[in-house]
């Protein structure tokens, strides 16, 4: 990673061993800078892993190579000896294993970096999955997260970065989706949900979730079975219609986005497979994505825009949603963003991909540092998953047509009067109130001014750092100015000093007065020249 922090300014700022820092740099190799990255990411163990894939969605913070390469982090270690963890399964159950389990496959079935999976048998003898927790990745978690929260804090205050994001809040966020992930018990209620939201739906199976052994660190699913729903040979061979699997795929997704708000948001094909009847099984549930109704309705408003071939609407609708900063570039937001909607314009929506849509978006959003909800990414993301599963399955699969029965039912619930009639009655309310309590007030505050009372108060932050930086370089003069005489009056003093005869305490004091006075010099200077560096 020294290349990166090179170019980031940070070496100078970090304590390193002379050795290291003022090594020259290696000679150039194969790889590129985003595999540097992605190559660091996985020695650097489970938290920055995990750190990558959630950057691999953010293409508001990262170009599309890096997001490409990021995209290919690998998740796979060595499982934990059997010992650790069964030790680990009795203390979070309170029981030994044979309390539980009618019997338990101590070779894992999956091993990743926060938790590996094991076959077991209930005593009622239902077959189960039991997702264990790594021992101590609790610790190793937390300290990497302070870590980078340290890093986020020196990349903030040293970096321009600083200038387009706010690491210290993008850190927050990620240490807060990272430490949700690490309870299971949340996990569990996520598929009890979307069991729920899809309890009339028979072509989607979620597992049971077992809570007498569920815990924050262990969780107990029913073990489905079926063929990986990419395995287009299985599927043909057992008789399954790959296009009906298809749209019932497709068909769940869009329910799960446009209709609940609450949507997978990890599905690649080994979270899915195909049980008889051509009915998906649905497994890990720990990433999901959440879209509000008002985020529903924005996505909606930003779909009419762009049918609608209008790029100011599209950019407009984007500040509104806070995804575009205020002093953005709108002309030239507005005219790349009018270049993408031409080259769809026309196109029938069997022949536009979302994956492609998706790839075009990547480059304006970085080019323009569009701050779109993390959901949104991810719903982006699983789109262009679950649009390359479904072509694997059925080329000649559409998964525009499928939701346009249900953005123009979204599009209906924008305008109908039981949507918008109680926002309208809120905002006559608070004119009304408004209305009776303004003359009053009006009357109030001329009284105040008529008196000489009236007092306005206003914060220019510009001002305050402005101020607070003058008084600074004030204090630094000031102490160079006091340092500088302390010298000269000490060196004027050193010479009526005989120092052939025997030292009195007074003679010690100019000394040692001198050298600190020295030292004090000396760290003025070096903060001088290192706060100019930064700069």
């Amino acid at each position: 990673m020294g290349e990166a922090l090179d170019q980031l300014g940070l070496t100078p700022l970090l304590s390193l061993p002379r050795r290291i820092a003022r090594r020259p740099p290696p000679p150039s190799s194969a790889l590129t800078t985003p595999q540097r990255l992605r190559l660091a990411l996985e020695a650097l163990g489970p938290t920055f892993v995990k750190l990558g894939q959630i950057l691999s969605t953010r293409p508001d913070l990262l170009p599309p190579d890096y997001i490409a390469e990021l995209s290919r982090l690998q998740d796979t270690v060595p499982p934990v000896p059997w010992e650790a963890i069964q030790s680990c399964l009795e203390e979070e159950l309170g029981a030994p294993l044979s309390a539980h389990f009618a019997s338990f496959d101590p070779q894992p079935i999956a091993a990743a970096s926060l938790a590996q999976v094991h076959p077991a048998i209930l005593l009622d003898g239902t077959e189960v999955v039991v997702k264990v927790q790594r021992p101590h990745i609790l610790q190793i978690i937390e300290t990497d997260l302070e870590i980078l929260s340290d890093l986020a804090w020196l990349a903030q205050q040293h970096t321009p970065l600083s200038d387009l994001y706010d690491l210290p809040e993008i850190t927050e966020e990620f240490a807060y989706t990272l430490r949700a992930e690490l309870d299971y018990r949340r996990e569990g209620r996520n598929a009890d949900r979307f069991r729920e939201n899809f309890a009339d739906e028979p072509a989607l199976y979620i597992p049971q979730v077992y809570w007498e052994t569920t815990t924050r660190r262990v969780l107990t699913l029913e073990r489905i079975r079926g063929i990986k729903i990419d395995d287009v040979e299985a599927l043909d061979a057992a008789g399954y219609d790959r296009k009906r699997i298809a749209l019932h795929a497709a068909r769940i997704i869009i329910q799960e986005v446009l209709v609940d708000g609450f949507f997978h948001a990890d599905p690649h094909p080994g979270n899915f497979v195909v049980m008889p009847g051509e009915v998906i099984g649905a497994m890990d549930f720990g990433m999901v994505g959440y879209l509000d109704r008002r985020l529903r309705e924005d996505l909606v408003r930003l779909y009419i825009a762009a049918v609608q071939v209008d790029s100011e609407a599209v950019a407009d609708q984007l500040i509104r949603m806070g995804a575009a900063r205020q002093g953005v570039d709108r002309n030239g937001l507005s005219r790349d963003i009018a270049r993408l909607l031409r080259k769809y314009q026309g196109l029938p929506l069997k022949e536009i991909r979302a994956q492609e849509v998706i790839r075009d978006v990547m480059p304006i959003a970085f080019r323009h540092h569009l701050r779109l909800p993390s959901d949104l990414w991810l719903l982006g993301k699983t789109l262009g998953m679950m649009e390359g599963v479904g072509l694997k399955l059925d080329p000649d699969f559409d998964i525009f047509a499928v939701s346009e029965p249900y953005v123009r039912r979204l599009m209906r619930q924008v305008w109908l009067p039981d949507h918008w009639g109680p926002s309208l009655l809120r905002g006559i309310t608070d004119w009304a109130e408004l209305t009776s309590v303004a003359p009053r007030q009006a009357v109030r505050l001329l009284e105040q001014a008529e008196r000489g009372e009236l007092q306005i108060r206003l914060r220019l932050q510009e001002l305050e750092e402005t101020t607070a930086r003058m008084d600074r370089m004030a204090s630094r003069l000031a102490l160079s100015i006091l340092v500088a005489a302390f010298i000269v009056a000490l060196a004027l003093l050193i010479p009526t000093l005989n120092l052939n005869a025997q030292w009195g305490i007074i003679t010690w004091l100019v000394i040692l007065g001198f050298i600190v006075a020295s030292f004090l010099g000396l760290w003025l200077l070096i903060t001088i020249w290192r706060a100019g560096r930064w700069r």
